[in-house]
């Protein structure tokens, strides 16, 4: 026996080498490991700190968007901004009943979103000034978010891969929102045109920081890469996000806000300027311009929901008294 040292795994945690074997032999041959299954503590841990981080990303999400909701300059896109949040919402319900699979309660997730302990994606910390983020964060943070997660649906998870096969699908839509959005104000008047390239210029960099750290400075990876839960390394995934939305800008009339970007003949890809990952790094410790926004968004409608939750508990409660008394009578 000997202690595991993988992702997650405390020092206390000892799991032979033959179990570890065996386990990786399922992982390798493509099985899926379900909720009952035997596991490494290092791969359930993992999988509760990602799939945690993704619910509650889905579950902040719906702050900078429903902001719009009401200022949306039209019903058509009151009605589809609206469907979209609603959707976002019931992405995080999914994913949190992933993550309860694997033995952590919903209550312990949602506290430690609200305390601050857990993370959600950084790029939900930027402010959404004009009408144009919405298309932009449609067109670039879910265009990003879904060429992260479409590997996902063949996770070696079972619960987390047959969860993201719905929410790609959702996210596709949500991406042809957004653009469509783009493309409306791009061929409109010089103002319109000029506020897409302005939501462009800001949330380009943090879209690309969306793929998480560089593979060089990236402790996980490989590890999770080896479990098959994710299937391509951060700048692999980073590379493909923008070999497929360079020319999608360019579409628009657009230009993306990298002075180095540049096609690369040999390779067939764009090369690309260098991130300030100084500002990611920062964001994601709790110093973006909207994280204690955010989070007290979040606390608001934690408290202000408290009556509906406890009403539901009552009510359930009122339902399982009823049913014994039922069956007595009938008896």
């Amino acid at each position: 026996m000997y202690s595991q040292g993988l992702i997650g795994a405390d020092s206390s945690t000892t799991e032979s080498e033959e179990f570890l074997k065996t386990f990786q032999a399922r992982v390798d041959r493509e099985e899926k490991i379900e909720p009952n299954d035997p596991m490494p503590e290092g791969y359930r841990r993992t999988l509760v700190r990602q799939i945690g981080q993704h619910a509650h990303s889905e579950i902040v999400g719906m702050l900078p968007e429903g902001n719009w909701i009401t200022r949306a300059p039209s019903l058509r896109r009151k009605i589809a901004l609206l469907a979209k949040v609603q959707d976002e919402g019931g992405h995080g319900l999914y994913l949190y009943s992933a993550a309860e699979t694997l033995g952590v309660s919903r209550e312990q997730m949602t506290e430690e979103l609200l305390s601050g302990k857990a993370k959600y994606s950084s790029i939900f910390n930027y402010p959404t000034p004009t009408w144009a983020d919405i298309g932009a964060i449609g067109w670039l943070v879910d265009g990003a978010a879904i060429m992260n997660q479409i590997p996902l649906c063949r996770c070696s998870y079972g619960p987390y891969a047959r969860a993201m096969i719905r929410v790609c699908k959702e996210e596709s839509f949500h991406q042809r929102q957004g653009y469509e959005i783009m493309m409306t104000l791009a061929k409109g008047s010089d103002e319109q045109k000029e506020m897409a390239q302005d939501a462009l210029n800001r949330w380009w960099w943090p879209s690309l920081m969306m793929f998480g750290p560089s593979d060089t400075e990236s402790t996980n990876s490989d590890q999770s890469m080896m479990w098959k839960i994710k299937r391509f390394s951060n700048d692999e995934l980073r590379q493909k996000f923008i070999t497929a939305t360079v020319p999608q800008a360019e579409y628009l009339g657009l230009s993306v806000p990298d002075p180095d970007l540049e096609w690369n003949e040999e390779t067939k890809l764009y090369d690309h300027g260098e991130i300030d990952w100084a500002e990611f790094k920062a964001v994601v410790k709790g110093d973006g311009q909207m994280n204690r926004d955010r989070l007290r968004a979040r606390n608001k409608a934690w408290d202000d929901g408290a009556w509906v939750r406890e009403a539901a508990l009552a009510h359930a409660e009122k339902r399982a008294n009823r049913q014994p008394l039922a069956q007595e009578a009938a008896e």
